[in-house]
């Protein structure tokens, strides 16, 4: 663009935040008639792009254009450009209006159009309001704001316009909606109030002016026209959509009638700016429960453990400070209840600021009989931190280090909840000074090395106070203030069991707090609990337990059989036996009762301290068959849920037909997506219940054995969708609770099946031996039960055991048995996959012929089944290989590769590239088979499979001497050596090739 021309495109505006207008030179211009005007705003609002001829008809007119209408458009292009410029010469380019491709293009600056400078003002607004600045947020939403006009877009016609007037409309909105939210941070509540009654009323379905409203007025002392506000919302969101307003407007709405003071607490601002901003590209975690807004006290605690936690103000100049150690940690200790939780919560949000790139937390249950794993614990941080599940290493100590390293350069804050020992704790903690960590702990033993150990105790008299009157109202606390106090110290200052007697109060407002009081004194051994340890925790817990109506009682009690950290909401409605709204209720009726968290949007959670004395006290309480009864239908909801997910991810999966009927429909998981998200989201969900089954057997024989099927069907379901090496600890200790519960209940079935789930895990990790002595006992087993499916599985892959192993002639008849099942179950798919695997054993046993007509009509069949065509495709490359052809088994391979990436099977991916690299070695392409090899040595390393990775070794060993630079011969057989290692622990035939190819090999000499 000449100076001229850029010049002339800097003198024209538009406004479209409004009726269009534009300018030139500061000239009001004459735009033409409405469809020309249309013609403009797509041009105008797509500035810099060219728009076609066909986009421009369609934007203008839709599905009804003129008949000429790319003459039309010419017409108007022209007119517009003697507005725009009307000093060109004939026959000159326009420096503005530009034809381009076949249709025009729009030369102007982002600044030219006042909707992109409102969007502009409205993101600088929201980076001021993000960065603390709220008085500087709300000047900037008002400028915004002050650029319109009317409504966008007024009187120009066509689809196009529609929906930019819909759009911004909606940004007008939200930054409306955004300026009176900053308005009532600077306490301007009256004057928004007002402001706001003509929002609501241009806007009567929209519940987030609604929102403002009500806290406007409600901070302007007008709390009886904030719930009448609440109340007409309710009737016209009633009439006009048969919904109730959302959990957002209704909280509001209750801590409005509770008269929270926190609802007129000032929000303080962030400390300091971030130090950096969080790397772009990087998954940035946002994990902290939500901080409570009735904290109490602890006030120089906070601020001394804020400064020492980001290294600044007179803690820096302590020593251990930021300057001479490592990494900042804060370790809060103390009994069960006393408030370590919430401080700990409460410093992490107010040190958010400090550390950008996110905030990990974890609860490690130390109090439970089962505390966390840290390798679980690291596979579950790896994830949140952008590592992808097949990528984790099994190795603890491997995956504390790829945590260390991930957060070498970045700023995260780590908060270690309910910490065991230090033990625990160490392969959790990152190693660079730009992290922080928080830890918190029943155990005043747990040190660590450069820590800032506090052990909390209780709160003084005045904090204690204020916590009760910020549950149960200062007025109430004002009226008895004796009581008051005494019932404070009655609870020992115990922040939990202030808020168990606190909650118990606020439930009943018609009754004296010196009522409570009383029946505190009568209990006289819980006053004694309360000064100590662990039985005062639980005498604090009773307290709330016995205010508890008998549904709620059974509730809490029920709720902690699924013996996990977290509970969806379908799963409180399966272990209650009642629809979802029900168990929403009960649930948060246990919520306010102050026995249960709200945790995320209809997930639920037990304190760990809690949920154990639910679970105890259920035992004593409940009946063994309504215990059972319980876990039954979690597990059948369970069940169901999980056979959907599979029919998603896995659609002909021999198992989805021979499964335990479930009488619950289970969730509808949205697409592959929703179906991995959720065996992600409730993993440990699912390892709790089925660790929860398998251990509530009842001694008596013959009983129990629908729950332990329905257990071990769950978890060889769930077993099948997990890759990779992450959980494989956790599964093989639920495998042998199965086995262990299976023989006791004397289900042959479950039996069966459970051996089978011991016999894949052991294949999976190479461990052939055992892995063939589960698989064969789970055949023996399968028969006796007559379950033909778990028979078929067991068969077939000891088949494919035995043919790794190089025992050929075993795995004939056992394959052959697995096709014949499948064929007699009608599973077509995997008939194919066995007729595959057939092919590589005839060929091992010399019948090459017989061995590529299998192997193509398993191909044929999985390509009439629209299943398992990777699988077969692979096996019908190695055996065109194995027969002499490789350039036909490359094609194969080539196909398989694709099918596998495309699925996201690493480990087949990375067999797929081992076979690859074989064949380019036939074919005399060395420097592709070593690429190949060397990315099928990297995944197999990452996922752990060994065969694998002794096929690359094999291939670069082979390769590397033969490629135009070689590499050093010791180099080459260091690989072939390697390999022969792998094969020989494995007892795969291949060990007697690479034998061969290693003692021909220079440089074998020199390898140590």
């Amino acid at each position: 663009m000449t100076h001229d021309a850029a010049q002339s495109s800097a003198d024209v505006r538009f406004g479209v935040l409004g009726p269009v207008r534009g300018w030139r030179a500061g000239q009001e211009l004459d735009l033409g008639p409405p469809q020309q005007r249309a013609m403009l705003v797509v041009l105008a609002l797509q500035a810099g792009r060219a728009v076609g001829m066909a986009e421009l008809t369609d934007a203008i007119w839709g599905e009804e254009p003129p008949a000429r209408s790319a003459g039309v458009l010419r017409s108007y292009a022209w007119r517009l450009r003697t507005v725009l410029e009307p000093e060109r010469q004939a026959r000159r380019t326009g420096a503005v209006l530009v034809s381009a491709a076949d249709g025009y293009l729009l030369r102007t600056t982002p600044e030219a159009l006042d909707s992109e400078l409102f969007e502009q003002d409205v993101a600088a607004a929201h980076r001021s309001w993000s960065a603390g600045g709220a008085a500087e947020a709300h000047a900037r939403f008002a400028g915004a704001l002050d650029r319109w006009d009317g409504t966008a877009l007024a009187g120009v016609p066509g689809p196009y316009a529609e929906r930019q007037r819909d759009r911004l409309t909606e940004l007008r909105l939200r930054a409306q909606e955004d300026l009176y939210d900053c308005a009532l941070q600077l306490g301007l509540h009256q004057q928004s109030a007002a402001e706001l009654r003509v929002l609501t009323a241009e806007h009567p379905l929209r519940e987030r002016p609604r929102g403002l409203l009500m806290l406007a007025l409600y901070r302007s002392g007008r709390q009886a026209e904030a719930l009448a506000v609440y109340a007409e919302t309710r009737r016209l969101l009633a009439e006009e959509l048969g919904v109730d307003p959302g959990t957002d407007l209704a909280a509001l709405h209750t801590r409005i009638l509770r008269a929270d003071p926190a609802l007129t607490l000032d929000v303080p601002e962030p400390r300091s700016a971030p130090a950096r901003p969080a790397r772009a590209d990087a998954p940035v975690p946002r994990q902290l429960p939500a901080d409570l807004a009735d904290f109490t006290g602890r006030s120089a605690l906070v601020e001394s453990s804020l400064d020492w936690l980001a290294g600044r103000g007179a803690a820096a100049d302590e020593p251990g400070s930021r300057a001479e150690r490592s990494l900042p940690i804060a370790v809060f200790s103390g009994i069960g209840g006393v408030g370590k939780t919430s401080l700990a919560v409460r410093l992490a949000h107010r040190l958010r600021a400090e550390y950008p790139d996110g905030q990990l937390y974890v609860d490690l249950r130390g109090a439970s009989p089962a505390p966390a794993a840290a390798g679980t614990v690291l596979a579950h941080f790896l994830q949140s931190l952008g590592v992808a599940e097949a990528a984790i290493p099994e190795d603890v100590e491997q995956r504390a280090a790829q945590y260390r390293s991930l957060l070498a350069e970045r700023r995260v804050l780590v908060l270690l909840d309910n910490a065991r020992d230090a033990a625990q704790l160490r392969p959790l903690l990152p190693g660079g000074a730009g992290c922080a960590v928080l830890v918190t702990t029943r155990s005043r033993a747990l040190l660590l090395s450069g820590a800032r150990q506090v052990d909390l105790t209780v709160l003084d008299e005045s904090e204690a106070l204020r916590l009760l009157a910020a549950v149960v109202g200062p007025d109430r606390v004002a009226e008895e203030p004796e009581a008051a106090a005494e019932l404070t110290a009655a609870c020992g200052q115990l922040p939990l069991a202030i808020r168990i007697a606190a909650a118990r109060a606020a439930a009943r407002p018609g009754r004296p707090l010196a009522a409570l009081l009383a029946r505190l004194r009568d209990e006289q051994s819980r006053l004694d609990e309360l000064k100590a340890d662990d039985l005062a925790v639980e005498a604090c817990f009773q307290l709330g337990y016995e205010v508890l109506s008998p549904e709620l009682a059974r509730s809490f009690r029920l709720l902690a059989l699924a013996d996990s950290a977290e509970l969806p909401l379908d799963a409180v409605a399966a272990l209650l036996g009642t629809e979802e709204w029900q168990a929403e209720q009960y649930a948060e009726d246990l919520v306010d009762a102050g026995l249960l968290e709200l945790y995320g949007f209809g997930r639920y959670r037990y304190h760990d301290l809690i949920r154990l004395y639910a679970r105890r006290l259920c035992l004593r309480t409940d009946p063994r068959q309504g215990r059972q009864a319980a876990l039954d239908r979690l597990l059948d909801h369970l069940l169901a849920t999980a056979v959907g997910v599979s029919r998603l991810l896995e659609p002909t999966h021999a198992l989805l037909r021979h499964l335990q009927p479930t009488a619950a429909p289970g969730l509808v998981p949205t697409g592959p997506a929703g179906a991995s998200q959720w065996l992600r989201v409730e993993h440990e969900l699912l390892s709790t219940v089925v660790a929860a089954a398998l251990r509530e057997v009842p001694a008596e024989p013959g009983e129990g054995e629908h729950g332990v099927r329905q257990a071990v069907d769950l978890l060889l379901l769930w077993f099948t969708q997990v890759a990779g090496p992450a959980h494989r600890a956790e599964f093989r200790r639920l495998i042998e609770c199965a086995v262990e519960a299976a023989e006791s209940v004397g289900a042959l079935g479950a039996q069966a099946r459970a051996h089978y789930l011991a016999g894949r895990l052991d294949y999976g990790t190479d461990a052939y031996e055992p892995a063939a002595e589960q698989l064969a006992l789970a055949v023996a087993l399968a028969e006796r039960a007559g379950d033909d499916c778990c028979r078929f599985l067991a068969a077939n892959t000891l088949g494919a055991l035995y043919f790794s192993s190089g025992r050929s002639v075993e795995a004939l008849p056992l394959l052959r048995l697995a096709k014949e099942l499948a064929e007699g179950f009608g599973d077509q798919a995997s008939a194919s996959r066995v007729l595959a695997t057939t092919a590589r054993v005839l060929l091992a046993l010399g019948e090459a012929e017989a061995a590529v007509a299998s192997s193509a009509e398993a191909v044929r069949l999985a390509r009439a089944q629209g299943d398992g065509v990777g699988t077969v495709l692979y096996s019908y490359g190695c055996v065109l290989r194995s027969a002499g052809r490789p350039d036909e088994s490359a094609e194969q391979l080539t196909q398989a590769l694709a099918e596998f990436r495309q699925l996201g099977k690493r480990d087949w991916e990375s067999l797929c590239l081992a076979r690859l690299a074989e064949c380019r070695v036939d074919q005399g392409r060395y420097g592709e088979a070593a690429q190949d090899a060397a990315a099928a040595l990297r995944m197999a390393e990452e996922l752990g499979k060994a065969y694998c990775q002794g096929l690359a070794h094999t291939v670069l060993g082979v390769a590397l001497p033969k490629l135009p630079e070689p590499a050093a011969p010791e180099e080459a057989a260091g690989h072939l050596d390697a390999a022969l290692r792998i094969f020989t622990r494995l007892g795969a035939p291949e060990a007697a090739t690479v034998a061969g190819l290693l003692a021909a090999a220079p440089g074998r000499e020199r390898l140590s």
